[in-house]
Order: structure tokens, then sequence, then C-alpha cells
């Protein structure tokens, strides 16, 4: 995989922290860093996955009708001839 260089700077604070990640878990500072993204990346599509799931949840949708029904209705509606 192609990477491209990227420069952050971290407040003291922050630093400890990836400092003793990467100690941990015997990573190297930009390794860790990576996995820090990943996790979070991870975090936050998680959340939009649950953020969508609940507006889907909270959709008022009537419930579809069995095939059959379904294509007499259509067929009503649209003057087709389904089989």
């Amino acid at each position: 995989m192609a990477t491209r260089r990227f420069e952050i700077r971290l407040d003291p604070e922050r630093e400890e922290h990836v400092e003793y990640f990467a100690e941990e878990e015997g990573l190297s500072m930009t390794d860790a860093v990576r996995r820090l993204l990943d996790g979070g990346w991870e975090d936050w599509m998680k959340e939009r996955r649950r953020l969508a799931v609940d507006r889907i949840a909270a959709m008022e949708i009537e419930e579809m009708p069995e095939p059959d029904e379904l294509a007499r209705q259509m067929d009503a509606m649209y003057d087709l001839d389904l089989p």
C-alpha cells in the first residue's frame, strides 16, 4: 500500500498517551498512531451504523403484503397484468 507523509502536532498529554500505547503494544510511534486512528475510525463507523439503524427503526413503514397480494395491488393500480 502506498503511503503519504503526514505531519501531526500533539499536545504533551496526547503525546504521552501515544507513547504509552506504543510502549505497551511494542509498536513504533507511527504504528501506534495508525492503530489508534483505525480504532477511532471503527468506533465512528459503528456509531454511524447504529444511528442509521435507529433512523430506519423510527420510520413508519407499513408491512409489505404477500407477493400475490402485491401483484394484485400493482395490477389494479397500474392496470398491469402481472403473473
